[in-house]
């Protein structure tokens, strides 16, 4: 038996065994969401775990793996530029080798030159999601077909970014269980863009591991609050229209391109968190600056994590218990015309500054349908008085549109990159 039938039949073994978890990225509503991870499993099964890259082919588009998947324990966030004179031409091809690649590692089998940094892993949940940016579209003439979902995100005061770790013309998101799994991928795609494409900046995350809790939870950040609570989820009316670009979508300048159907717009940013500040004041305050208790995430209002917010409740001397400029207030839906994005990002940590501040944070990503109608106007509002603002700053910034998964022989963007 050859060593990919090996891992093939291993894989497929180890995901019977647990139950059945292999993952797709079918449609919105029957997808995981990113806080709704499959019940606690044991390490011994975490490899095992495989998410298809392709669709299954149909009339109905569905999304790339890697947005409603459940949130991996590491991640590489990597954004590239095209070299001068690759076009549309050498663009095509380069997303070619990156989709072949994708379809092989997701499966768990080595790729084409493989480098053997994990042929003895299984897939280990592993996605490889890839969009392109703003510049993208002028780099291969192709600018009639940019959408204006994908305009410039506008400028905010907590910005403090860094060029260098912002935009790009393409955009790939990585995520698995298992470091080496998620490393050897970033290198594969790496040499894989040989000179058709330079990589402009890349960024590493983790999260909780599979398995490190008696139960599914919804991750912490670094500040230790549980970050994700309000996200929307699949079994919602209107999750589909909310995340993901449906067939013909809207009229005029609100219209998306057919080559979006099934897709997602993700805004990216790099948001470094001042830990030595925030650790100074006490908990009550943290909970007053987020308007959720620490311990358990619920609001401050009572109840558990997933009680919704009494934001009309009042305290002693009449004001409000979740104060005004609570972060759970001010970014909440129902203070932002219906606004939502799905928020799955990964903390990350570069090491300790001079003084020793720790260079840590949120790689921040989140999904929506329209950014426009998702993530702008809510950064607006907190942008404007946010309690948590001081203990934050924003050091890199992007916006991308992904397409839907690609169909059985596509390649990511085909439809875009050969379309009439």
């Amino acid at each position: 038996m050859n060593d990919i039938s090996r891992r093939r039949l291993i894989a497929t073994a180890g995901a019977v065994g647990a139950g059945g978890l292999v993952a797709g990225a079918a449609g919105g509503a029957a997808a995981h969401a990113a806080t709704e991870a499959d019940p606690a499993t044991a390490l011994t099964t975490v490899g095992a775990t495989e998410v298809p890259f392709r669709s299954a082919g149909g009339a109905t588009a569905t999304p790339q793996a890697g947005i409603t998947t459940p949130a991996q324990s590491t991640g590489h966030l990597v954004a590239f530029d095209l070299t001068a004179g690759a076009g549309r031409t050498g663009a095509a091809a380069l997303l070619r080798r990156w989709s072949a690649s994708a379809h092989l590692l997701m499966a768990g089998e080595p790729g084409v030159d493989d480098t053997g940094i994990a042929l003895d892993a299984g897939p280990s949940s592993l996605t490889i999601t890839i969009g392109f940016g703003h510049s993208f579209f002028g780099r291969t003439g192709l600018a009639d077909r940019r959408p204006t979902q994908l305009d410039p995100l506008p400028d905010f005061s907590s910005d403090h970014l860094d060029p260098g770790r912002s935009n790009g013309d393409l955009w790939i998101q990585i995520g698995a269980n298992d470091p080496l799994v998620a490393f050897h991928a970033l290198r594969t795609l790496q040499n894989d863009a040989g000179p058709a494409a330079r990589m402009r900046w890349q960024m590493t995350g983790f999260n909780r591991s599979p398995g490190a809790t008696s139960s599914p939870r919804t991750v912490r950040n670094l500040m230790g609050q549980i970050d994700g609570t309000g996200n929307p989820k699949p079994s919602d009316d209107d999750f589909g229209q909310r995340i993901f670009v449906p067939p013909g979508a809207g009229r005029g300048a609100a219209a998306q391109p057919h080559w979006m159907a099934g897709g997602s717009y993700a805004v990216v940013r790099r948001i470094r968190m001042l830990l030595d500040d925030w650790e100074k004041i006490p908990v009550a305050e943290q909970e007053k600056v987020i308007g959720r208790r620490k311990k358990d995430g619920a609001p401050l209002t009572g109840g558990t994590e997933t009680t919704p917010m009494d934001l009309d409740k009042a305290g002693p001397g009449g004001r409000f218990v979740i104060p005004d400029n609570a972060h759970a207030r001010i970014s909440a839906p129902e203070q932002n015309g219906g606004a939502a994005m799905l928020r799955r990002g990964f903390s990350y940590h570069d090491g300790m500054d001079a003084d020793g501040a720790p260079n840590a944070g949120l790689l921040f990503v989140c999904w929506q349908a329209d950014p426009l109608r998702g993530f702008v106007p809510v950064q607006r509002k907190l942008d404007r008085g946010d309690a948590l603002s001081p203990f934050l700053r924003h050091e890199g910034s992007g916006l991308f549109a992904v397409p839907g998964a690609p169909g059985p022989g596509e390649y990511v963007g085909q439809h875009l990159l050969e379309g009439s």
